[in-house]
């Protein structure tokens, strides 16, 4: 036999000694005089689901990373400063002031954090409490709609959600509209701005 037929032959038998070791069913003859004759086969199934964790406030594409950040402009008529009269906003992925907010996660309670530096400020001295920033809540998609954390000045507020099915996956949704309570009379200024005079809130999710 020639050098290479027979390395062929090797080769071929070698691929087919390997054959049982990767599969994960089986076969089974069955012969005789029974009625009925019968046989049977297994096959094994392995799914694997990653663990995650997806958090979207304003902007985004679901399961996917966006790096745009929103900004949500009030701008108070000179004859309502301070009157109580709210004031909606401009801006956000559903205009108005409103965004969407989602959670999703599936490996246990998912704790949702917001933070702030401080009170929004002119930059010249005087500020506007977070606490002048109402939040409405509504349902989007889900039955239950994502709250909102409490925004205090300088600190982290953190609220614990609920699981939507069984005991590890949280998939929540909900429209956010911002409003400016306008509740009180300030100085002139434009207070806060993009990433500036402390004019951000950071959101934060926490899983297990």
């Amino acid at each position: 036999m020639k050098k290479e037929t027979l390395s062929r032959v090797v080769f071929c038998l070698a691929g087919l000694t390997m054959l049982p070791a990767t599969a994960h069913a089986e076969s089974r003859f069955v012969t005789g005089t029974s009625s009925p004759l019968t046989a049977t086969a297994n096959l094994d199934f392995t799914i694997t689901i990653p663990k995650f964790v997806y958090l979207r406030v304003g902007t985004g594409t679901s399961m996917a990373t966006s790096t745009t950040v929103d900004n949500l402009v009030y701008t108070v008529p000179a004859a309502n400063v301070g009157d109580g009269t709210a004031i909606s906003g401009t801006g956000g992925d559903l205009t108005g002031g409103q965004v969407t907010a989602r959670v999703m996660g599936n490996n246990g309670t998912i704790a949702f954090s917001s933070s702030t530096l401080g009170a929004m400020s002119n930059g010249a001295g005087d500020t506007i409490s977070w606490s002048q920033m109402n939040v409405g809540v509504n349902t989007n998609t889900s039955a239950t709609a994502l709250s909102h954390p409490s925004l205090v000045d300088g600190s982290t507020t953190s609220i614990n959600l609920p699981t939507t099915s069984g005991t590890k996956v949280t998939n929540l949704d909900a429209r956010w509209t911002f409003t400016y309570r306008n509740d009180n009379v300030v100085a002139a200024g434009t207070y806060g701005g993009v990433n500036a005079n402390n004019g951000r809130v950071t959101y934060g999710v926490s899983m297990p």
